[in-house]
């Protein structure tokens, strides 16, 4: 911007975007003074580098409030984890589901872990029962994004919310 530009020739946009053409960089600097704005390289890999006449400062605040409402716009899904036992009593099942889709309705991710105590790790078809029954149960709110899969002493699946 302004006296950074090394360039000795730029092309030169003023700040209604009209093309001025092809001038020294010493001459588009003086222009841009007397328009009371600055000179902003908004091209300079281009052969000559293109410069436009603008309020930096102006410019700036724009720009961070473009961001700002980019931001807002963006949505953000956490990954929530529901743990379960492989003997788990069915009211208990019942109370982790009901959690589950209070959190895909939300709009978060579920980890499911069931996590395997000592000779439990034997059964693992318990666990992977367990996955199955509440990925049904949870079906109209949400989908299967990674299936059940040991991972040391825990059987991990993850849901993801229906768009």
């Amino acid at each position: 911007m302004n006296e950074q530009i090394k360039a000795r020739e730029v092309l030169v946009i003023d700040h209604e975007g009209t093309q001025l053409g092809v001038m020294k960089t010493a001459e588009a600097l003086d222009l841009a003074r007397e328009k009371k704005m600055d000179l902003v390289n908004v091209a300079p890999n281009a052969k000559p580098p293109v410069c436009r006449m603008m309020d930096y400062g102006k410019h700036k605040y724009e720009q961070s409030k473009k961001d700002r409402e980019a931001k807002k716009r963006q949505k953000t899904t956490s990954i929530k984890e529901i743990k379960l036992r492989p003997n788990i009593d069915k009211h208990d099942f019942d109370v982790k589901a009901k959690r589950g889709q209070k959190f895909l309705e939300k709009g978060d991710k579920i980890k499911v872990t069931v996590m395997f105590r000592g000779r439990e790790i034997t059964h693992p078809e318990i666990a992977q029962r367990l996955c199955k029954d509440l990925a049904e149960q949870l079906a109209e709110y949400g989908v299967v994004e990674k299936p059940a899969k040991q991972e040391g002493r825990n059987m991990i699946m993850i849901l993801a919310p229906k768009s």
